[in-house]
């Protein structure tokens, strides 16, 4: 593990209780939900860096460099001044879907770990972390918010069900105000994908991106005597026509009895894929937006895939059935999320798997990896001194790590080719987050259905726009 800092490491392992020098692990991260291709409908985490999940479809959020900063850097220059208060022995309650107790796993949790102790003797607080069933939560948790009682202090909430509708009703705090320090709180999160009319209503402290994109076969693809597919990563040619091109020429009868015995791509219907690589969207703020340039082209991009059948025909399976494709070693790429790695390693132990970004759309400046079920903690309006626990949140987790990048152990440990780091660390900078989800009506999947069947684009425009902006409406109340 190439990690930073030598000197400072070793001092910073003899300061936290001789651990064992460099030892594995992972910076804790907190993490998006959903795969991005509307195959896992939930909105889930973890804790180690996006390659193990307590749940099926889970996926890293937001970007930045871990521990990048040094004592005097500018970003320091914004962390708050120390604070002296009293909390009266209160009892804080971190609500998520997973127990986010810090695990003393690796230095930088260690250090966090000690920082949280520290600050419950001097505050005189304690702290306890309420993990609630996934399947249960969003009930649960909406219900106690409505109810004037919230389940916890700090609460993981997704957004699409708490913004807009939940701020409308004045239900939480803004926390844009109290996160200013950079090195802690991840600045998108705060200022961008939780943001409502100006102000930011969600925060986390990690600095871990969604990891999405293309998983493909480097032994098969070898095999077909195909050109590399990170050479089109390489020259900057890693596009949706060289996507489809490569598609189509992994689509063989090599052993000619006239049927297909390789594939090329292991599925179609790739909406949310063909959007964030155009930086498109079916919908902006309060608006529909599939008239958008840059919307029309990711339509005409899902309906090439279908209607010029470059995707592996589907045999009648569900979400997972493209995974159990790519795991056939006869196809060759596979759209996919960071927190699959583990499972497809374990599973291709006789494949060299690698990774490269999701192609560009035409219209992008860069490759990107995107979340349509992005979820962030936020503190519930009927909470006191807000504040006050934002600062103990920055103290917590106001470390110098021994990462040189956020969800380093984790790709190193799963990838031992560099370009497949790399290409996994340029896309979660790139991270879209989606806002679809947020309209419980908006017809999604009938969307990609004319569109797979082969409707015209302009056709498809023409039919959903209006029910589109309807479903819209009905969230924001219009």
């Amino acid at each position: 593990m190439r990690l930073k800092k030598a000197a400072l490491l070793c001092t910073s392992l003899m300061l936290t209780f001789a651990l064992a020098a460099c030892s594995g692990g992972s910076g804790s991260t907190e993490n998006a939900g959903g795969s991005g291709n509307g195959n896992a409908a939930a909105e889930n985490g973890n804790t180690n860096g996006g390659a193990g999940t307590n749940d099926p479809a889970t996926a890293n959020n937001a970007s930045g460099n871990a521990g990048g900063n040094t004592p005097g850097n500018a970003e320091e220059d914004l962390g708050t001044p120390e604070m002296d208060f009293d909390m009266g022995g209160r009892t804080i309650k971190v609500v998520s879907w997973w127990d986010m107790a810090i695990p003393e796993d690796n230095p930088d949790n260690i250090q966090k770990k000690k920082n949280l102790d520290e600050l419950m003797k001097k505050h005189n607080f304690k702290i306890e972390y309420v993990a609630i069933d996934y399947g249960e939560y969003q009930q649960k948790v909406v219900a106690s918010l409505l109810a004037g009682e919230p389940i916890g202090d700090i609460v993981r909430l997704g957004k699409t069900y708490s913004i807009p509708t939940l701020v409308k009703q004045d239900l939480l705090w803004p926390v844009d105000e109290y996160t200013k320090n950079t090195k802690v709180f991840n600045q998108k999160v705060t200022n961008e994908f939780m943001q409502y009319e100006g102000r930011g209503y969600g925060f986390t402290e990690s600095q871990s991106n969604l990891i999405t994109g293309i998983y493909y076969n480097r032994t098969l693809m070898n095999q077909l005597g195909m050109k590399p597919l990170q050479d089109y990563v390489n020259e900057d040619n890693w596009n949706w026509d060289t996507f489809i091109q490569v598609a189509k020429e992994a689509n063989k009868d090599t052993n000619n009895d006239g049927k297909l015995d390789t594939w090329g791509l292991a599925q179609g219907g790739l909406m949310d894929q063909s959007l964030y690589s155009n930086e498109a969207s079916l919908t902006l703020g309060d608006k529909q937006n599939m008239e958008d340039p840059k919307t029309v082209e990711a339509f005409d991009f899902l309906s090439r895939i279908a209607t010029e059948k470059v995707a592996r025909p589907t045999e009648g399976g569900d979400w997972t059935e493209p995974g159990q494709f790519f795991r056939q070693g006869n196809t060759l790429m596979y759209a996919g999320a960071g927190y699959e790695v583990s499972g497809l390693k374990t599973d291709m132990k006789d494949y060299d798997i690698g990774f490269v970004p999701f192609p560009k759309g035409p219209s992008a400046t860069a490759y990107h990896s995107g979340e349509a079920l992005f979820q962030a903690l936020t503190i519930p309006k009927k909470v006191e001194n807000p504040d006050q626990l934002l600062y103990i949140w920055e103290k917590i987790n106001d470390i110098d790590s021994i990462y040189d990048y956020p969800d380093q152990a984790s790709l190193e440990s799963n990838f031992t080719n560099e370009d497949d780091i790399q290409n996994s660390r340029t896309a979660a900078d790139g991270m879209l987050v989606l806002d679809h989800n947020t309209y419980p009506k908006l017809p999604y999947y009938d969307i990609i259905g004319e569109l797979t069947a082969g409707n015209s684009v302009s056709t498809v425009i023409n039919k959903f726009k209006a029910p589109v902006q309807a479903a819209i409406d009905e969230v924001y109340k219009k």
